[in-house]
């Protein structure tokens, strides 16, 4: 008799753990979407130069986190404006970073070279980054105020005409640039 209630208790302890390891498994599938309001997930990542790089490298200015893809149609048609955007907002205490998630990096490097990016860029190709953040469509764009929490966020996709964020809006750049001031 003692010999079944070992089995028993055997049984139990085992369904005991597969129960618990399911719930671990599930809850580490589901991904947590950041949103606006939240505190932006700290990272640490690696230039094209070799530097690594973390919120802190830029100062307490704005930081508009920009997941793109040389592969990826709407990132190709908002390259210019964001690039624009840079350049002018640079002087007020904004920065630009544009992760790409280009597995290929002479793709990534064409793409850089023939838009001329006046931004910094970084790829992580295992879109490490893109996953703390929740991303994968692209382009997906967060606006890091100087306390790090996140105030705007452009989804991935584009709108109904096909068109993707206007970064050169006059709205949306004195909004940003308020925020450097």
């Amino acid at each position: 008799m003692t010999h079944s209630k070992v089995d028993q208790a055997i049984k139990l302890a085992i369904g005991a753990g597969l129960v618990a390891l399911a719930f671990v498994v599930v809850s580490t599938m589901q991904n947590h979407i950041v949103g606006v309001g939240e505190s932006a997930p700290s990272f640490s990542i690696t230039t094209d130069k070799g530097q690594q790089i973390t919120p802190r490298d830029f100062g307490g200015k704005v930081l508009v986190l920009n997941f793109w893809a040389s592969w990826c149609p709407p990132c190709v048609q908002e390259a210019p404006s964001l690039n624009e955007f840079a350049k002018e907002l640079a002087p007020s205490g904004v920065v630009v970073l544009a992760v790409s998630v280009d597995q290929n990096q002479s793709q990534y490097q064409a793409f850089i070279k023939k838009f001329q990016v006046a931004f910094q860029t970084v790829r992580d190709p295992e879109e490490n980054l893109s996953y703390k953040y929740g991303t994968f469509q692209f382009p997906e764009s967060y606006i890091i105020d100087r306390n790090g929490k996140v105030v705007r966020k452009f989804p991935g996709l584009p709108d109904r005409d096909g068109r993707t964020i206007p970064w050169t809006d006059p709205e949306l750049m004195s909004y940003v640039k308020s925020l450097g001031s």
